[in-house]
């Protein structure tokens, strides 16, 4: 693979920054570089945005709304898109389900759902983590009879990201009780406004309110709404995971926060001197950098291989590992560069339009909540151990 950049896609490239120098709201860029938290409003103006130029699900097929681009071009959006300080976009919709419905769910629901990702109408989260149902995925406890049109779905789902702005979530629930473990899965939609569906916010280690439990209490659900066929959920499952675990990886991201990494290190003086000069966090430093710059390439060959008609397999599991252990360390490296400014951290201050003064320099303000939220990264999709083992199982046969 040839990794220099054609004059095609260095043009491309081009007309990329143009529009987000155009597009991109300084506001939501000012938020997402100074580690500020991201409203409801915010991400729903940035999918806006990006589905008003048709660059929304750069990864789905033109026939559904896709940009019709090549996996360099994906790469280079979504690298620029970093850089320039763009949010994230919620990927349960447009990266999970999306690619679901378009590979295993009927024409009616591809018709009807499809067109609501794109235009924001739905917000999806995700139903597949239980309280004793996490990495063992298939254990799942979330039941799903089925009652003439209807399934009725009873049992806990957690960890679930974002639920509380969602309007509706896909979940593994278990239909056949006497079947194998993974034998016995099915995938459905569940309304999130349905009576018996109840929200609850879990705060995680840095204050914020991001994940949720959701409960289900004889929830009735439409059987229209099973994805695929019953008691084949799993290999849905495993299909959604696969875009998981490449979105996790978060390559742009990383290349983002590593850039700001050395302009701290180059800007805080230790000992007299810039810390970028002392060798032992310079040699840390230069460690991350090659690994992400080794992460970058097999990065492009997975999305190479997957338009290319494949499926990620086991490169999917590498991503997921290096990526969130790449972005662990760059998040250490920035809050050990912060040193004592970053031992405490003003929750107030990480919501626009605050009056708190940042502890010490303004990049000190979301260095200790950015670190212990990134401790998650390593767990969730799979935690890095289970990804060893399907490395091993996949490439070794073990």
């Amino acid at each position: 693979m040839d990794l220099k950049f054609t004059p095609e896609e260095e043009a491309f490239r081009g007309e990329v920054l143009h529009f987000l120098r155009d597009k991109l709201p300084e506001r939501l860029s000012h938020k997402v570089k100074n580690g500020l938290r991201l409203t409801r409003d915010d991400m729903l103006q940035w999918h806006a945005i990006l589905h008003a130029r048709g660059w929304l699900a750069n990864h789905w097929p033109e026939q559904y709304g896709g940009p019709g681009w090549s996996p360099v071009q994906k790469f280079i959006f979504e690298n620029e898109c970093a850089l320039a300080g763009a949010p994230r976009i919620v990927p349960f919709g447009l990266n999970m389900l999306g690619p679901v419905l378009i590979k295993y769910g009927s024409e009616a629901q591809k018709q009807h759902w499809l067109p609501r990702i794109l235009n924001g109408e739905d917000w999806w989260c995700q139903g597949y983590s239980e309280p004793g149902s996490g990495s063992d995925l298939a254990s799942v406890k979330t039941t799903a009879v089925r009652d003439g049109d209807h399934y009725i779905v009873n049992g806990q789902k957690t960890w679930t990201t974002l639920g509380h702005y969602a309007n509706m979530i896909f979940c593994l629930v278990r239909t056949n009780r006497e079947a194998k473990a993974q034998s016995g899965i099915s995938f459905l939609l569940v309304d999130m406004n349905s009576p018996g569906v109840e929200v609850r916010p879990i705060i995680t280690l840095e204050g914020e309110h991001e994940v949720n439990e959701v409960f289900f209490n004889d929830v009735r659900v439409p059987a229209e709404n099973l994805v695929g066929e019953q008691d084949k959920g799993w290999t849905y499952a495993k299909f959604l995971l696969t875009y998981e675990r490449t979105n996790i990886a978060g390559v742009g991201f990383s290349v983002a926060a590593l850039e700001k990494l050395k302009r701290i290190a180059g800007k805080v003086r230790r000992n007299g001197r810039p810390l970028a000069q002392d060798p032992q966090f310079a040699a840390r430093l230069a460690k991350v950098e090659i690994d992400l710059e080794n992460m970058k390439t097999t990065n492009l060959r997975v999305i190479a291989a997957v338009a290319g008609g494949g499926v990620p397999g086991a490169e999917s599991s590498m991503l997921k590992i290096r990526g969130t252990e790449i972005r662990q360390e760059i998040s250490s490296l920035a809050r050990r560069a912060m040193g004592p400014y970053a031992q405490p951290f003003i929750e107030a201050a990480l919501h626009e339009g605050h009056d708190e003064a940042p502890v010490g320099p303004a990049e000190a303000a979301p260095a200790a909540s950015l670190y212990f939220n990134n401790r998650k990264l390593s767990i969730f999709g799979g935690s890095n151990e289970i990804q060893k083992n399907i490395i091993s199982k996949m490439i070794l046969g073990l």
